[in-house]
């Protein structure tokens, strides 16, 4: 047997430890990348829900009538027909960021239309505490579709 033979084993061993260290190195950072591609998600479902809430806001406080109206569904915001001439309430329909889907689960007013929105998805969120006020009520959530971006207009004490 050659000397030669010997270290030839020796790499073929070494080979097979970094290419199973290699392996474990690229499953960690693939794991942390997920996780980060969520939480970026979670930040936009926030941004896209309270544009939502917003716009659901804007049409019911530019009802023309007396007795305010909610939207009677989202393709009520893009265009809002009650006017002589169409007003827009947000620019487009967004898409669900958490599932990547089109379609949004609707909270219904008892008066009729949709007064607010929430995500399909029944992932786990990452955020659980750390809301801003208006938001508090989604601490401690166990999904997603927990998270309700609903308009409640202001009740003004009348005297």
């Amino acid at each position: 047997m050659r000397a030669g033979d010997r270290n030839d084993g020796f790499i073929l061993l070494g080979m097979l430890v970094l290419l199973m260290v290699s392996g474990f190195v690229l499953a960690q950072a693939g794991i942390r990348w997920r996780d980060e591609v969520q939480r970026e998600r979670e930040q936009e479902l926030l941004k896209i829900g309270e544009a939502y809430r917003k716009a659901i806001g804007s049409f019911y406080n530019q009802t023309p009538d007396v007795v305010k109206q909610y939207p009677p569904s989202l393709d009520a915001l893009l265009r809002d027909e009650r006017f002589p001439q169409a007003r827009r309430h947000i620019r487009k329909l967004y898409l669900d960021p958490i599932t990547q889907r089109e379609g949004w689960g609707l909270v219904e007013a008892p008066s009729g239309g949709v007064m607010g929105i929430y995500s399909l998805s029944d992932k786990a969120p990452f955020k659980t505490k750390g809301f801003r006020p208006q938001y508090k009520y989604m601490e401690n959530k166990k999904y997603y579709g927990e998270w309700y971006f609903v308009y409640l207009p202001v009740q003004t004490a009348t005297n």
